[in-house]
């Protein structure tokens, strides 16, 4: 069962979306201030804890510390993925918000089924890049091919390739299917997540 962290000074809203994911399987724990995201995230990330979160999703405006703040102090607490859902729906907010961590970004109202379909397609993200972190490379026995996933190269005798990141999520898909015929409906869940 997923578990997530709810981050948003909105009490209502917050009991009404624990109730809706509750109901789809998700269970979650819900906090009012920054200070409280942060505290629940580090408590979560000690070696002993017995709660750990899948995903966080997160207001920007909330009381003690702001969630983009929240964002900001994230990367030495915890990797987890972030969702934004907040009534800050500009442009601006939209991209300052991405550009500091967030994976997703949704604003209010919001249908809780999409918030749902979301939460679903960050964690399969997530998965599939923490699973693709775990293979470092991917040799090719008498292959001219070589891949780092972790610096994203693709090289054929060690010449490197210009590949957008679609194409080199593709590459990395069909080699683990190496031998195997994939359907263009599985490659486009596989790599597009869709």
């Amino acid at each position: 069962m997923l578990t997530i962290l709810l981050g948003d000074d909105d009490e209502e809203l917050t009991q009404l979306l624990q109730e809706y994911l509750h109901n789809h399987g998700i269970q979650s724990d819900c906090v009012h201030d920054g200070e409280a995201v942060i505290q629940k995230l580090k408590d979560a990330s000690h070696p002993f804890s017995a709660s750990a979160y899948d995903l966080l999703v997160l207001d920007i405006m909330m009381p003690k510390i702001d969630g983009l703040s929240v964002l900001r102090q994230l990367p030495s607490i915890s990797d987890i993925p972030v969702i934004m859902l907040t009534a800050k729906g500009e442009e601006i907010d939209r991209i300052i918000g991405l550009e500091l961590g967030a994976d997703d970004y949704l604003t209010k109202p919001c249908n809780p089924r999409e918030l749902l379909a979301r939460i679903n397609a960050v964690i399969k993200r997530s998965r599939i890049t923490a699973a693709a972190a775990t293979s470092e490379h991917i040799p090719l026995p008498e292959s001219r091919l070589h891949l780092d996933q972790n610096q994203r190269v693709c090289q054929i005798d060690g010449v490197p390739l210009q590949v957008t990141g679609t194409e080199f999520d593709l590459l990395v898909a069909l080699l683990k299917q190496k031998g195997e015929v994939v359907s263009k409906s599985w490659l486009s869940e596989q790599v597009l997540q869709r």
